[in-house]
């Protein structure tokens, strides 16, 4: 008996010493971790090159989430610091980062000098969360592969194909309007909601090859697993924060992101439909049998790999989603710049009837390239309100500028504030007036290269924009020509931006 006190006495004296170890091994830690970020946080001032003071953790992105859209912080920050150098300092929360402010450097990154700034250093896990393995996300030989593929499925025959089905959803939208509208001459209604049905509708049928029927029935499943991707997250935001910053660590560490009702909603989607046209050979000239011919392909080089069920999955999904919200809120904020401006709608609505008329009312690829003035409209709409404002790179080695003191660390982030460019009274003057002139075809050879950037440029430059320019066009036309577009009590101007929204998304418009 007293040889099991002494035994329970001695397990008792060991656990107290590893807790007191633990408590003094975290006591000695925390001053260490806390002298570590300080130094982190201390990286431009060390360079001496100009930034605002950074907040830990947040760095300079603590009111993000909060009281502002990132795209204002970074506007702020633009303006303070252009002219001081081609770029200012920047702490994107936890990762240091250069806030391009010279648009000659943003071209050497983007062209010149894209091989050092070919990686986006976005988070992406093909093993465990195989939808992240899309070409928005993926960086070296895998993106250069996928980008080299897929490429072909994009060009103006390929949209040729598809534009009958776009125009068909588009006459479905026309009259979803006249349902909502009935008999009264005036109606007052919320269009972000109705344009993202008709987005979801068009990308559902050209991407997966569904009638998802989204106009018809606003709760149908296909556009509600799209907004429980925008809405819902896997992890709390500190959590996805992290995951953010540090990719690599976290694919490391086997993380996803993709909500998983989401990932099992498309997975099963592509995964039915590619086995279902196989099968029973069917064939509807969309972006899902361009997708199944490459996964047919015979591969020439020794090698390489075929594409699996999962690479398709992942590229359909983010053409759903780069498309889904992207074209639906320029689409939305085009209208709330025509009301306001009704000189411009009239002149517009004019062009759409004389071009359908030259055509015969048949509203084909033709025609729709044939309305000019409307392609200026949406030109305009993007520079005033570009969907996705800023552009990010990381650099793959360390990159000199004509500054000795202004070089950019191999691993650092790069932020090109393409929003900031467009709102730049140098190079687009009075900014903030709603003008489609500027793209005039007389106007548009003076815009300076790399001011204007609502879909990139380079070799990563938007795969998708001409699909998304056909869409905005089609569903544009198929409303301004029934439909005049004026403003309401509720309408706020200017707009106010969803804050804790990573594309430029309207409040209530």
């Amino acid at each position: 008996m007293p040889l099991l006190e002494s035994s329970q006495t001695l397990s008792c004296f060991r656990s107290a010493a590893m807790v007191w170890c633990l408590i003094t091994f975290l006591a000695a830690l925390f001053p260490l971790l806390w002298l570590w970020i300080n130094y982190h946080f201390s990286y431009w001032q060390r360079r001496g090159v100009p930034h605002n003071e950074p907040k830990i953790p947040a760095g300079n992105m603590h009111e993000w989430m909060h009281s502002k859209h990132f795209v204002q912080i970074f506007r702020e920050t633009y303006a303070k610091f252009k002219g001081t150098g081609p770029f200012a300092g920047f702490y994107f929360h936890m990762q240091r980062a250069v806030l391009v402010t010279d648009p000659e450097l943003a071209k050497n990154i983007l062209i010149k000098d894209f091989t050092t700034f070919d990686r986006r250093g976005l988070f992406h896990n093909t093993r465990d969360d195989p939808l992240t393995g899309n070409l928005f996300s993926l960086d070296g030989p895998k993106w250069k592969r996928l980008r080299t593929k897929l490429s072909p499925t994009f060009t103006s025959g390929k949209m040729k194909i598809m534009y009958p089905t776009v125009v068909r959803v588009g006459e479905e939208l026309q009259k979803v309007f006249l349902n909502v509208v009935g008999e009264n001459e005036s109606r007052q209604m919320e269009l972000t909601e109705i344009l993202g049905r008709f987005t979801a509708d068009v990308i559902g049928e050209c991407a997966f090859g569904l009638e998802c029927n989204s106009l018809k029935d606003p709760t149908a499943e296909f556009c509600e697993m799209g907004r429980k991707f925008f809405t819902q997250r896997r992890h709390n935001r500190i959590a996805e924060g992290l995951i953010h910053a540090f990719p690599e660590l976290a694919q490391k560490l086997r993380m996803q992101i993709i909500p998983e009702e989401v990932h099992n909603f498309y997975m099963g989607i592509v995964r039915n439909t590619i086995e279902y046209r196989e099968r029973e050979q069917v064939k509807r000239c969309d972006f899902m049998d361009m997708l199944i011919e490459l996964k047919n392909q015979v591969h020439e080089k020794e090698g390489e790999e075929q594409f699996t069920i999962e690479e398709l999955a992942a590229q359909a999904f983010v053409f759903f989603v780069a498309g889904f919200d992207t074209s639906s809120t320029t689409m939305s904020y085009a209208l709330y710049e025509l009301a306001q401006n009704l000189g411009i709608q009239d002149k517009l609505r004019q062009e759409i009837c004389e071009v359908l008329e030259k055509h015969q009312q048949n509203f084909s690829y033709e025609c729709m390239k044939d309305m000019v003035y409307l392609d200026q409209v949406i030109s305009e709409t993007l520079r005033k309100y570009p969907v996705a404002p800023a552009l990010f790179r990381k650099s793959t080695a360390r990159y000199e500028t004509s500054n000795p003191r202004y070089y950019i660390e191999k691993g650092t982030m790069v932020i090109i504030p393409s929003e900031s460019y467009h709102h730049d009274a140098e190079y687009f003057p009075q900014p903030e007036k709603f003008d489609p002139e500027r793209f005039s075809p007389m106007n548009v050879k003076n815009i300076r290269s790399c001011t204007y950037l609502p879909f990139g440029d380079g070799p990563r430059n938007c795969i998708g924009m001409r699909f998304g320019r056909m869409q905005a066009s089609v569903g544009l036309v198929q409303l301004l020509r029934m439909f005049r577009f004026e403003l309401c009590d509720a309408t706020k101007i200017p707009v106010d931006f969803v804050i804790p929204s990573f594309n430029l998304n309207p409040l209530g418009v």
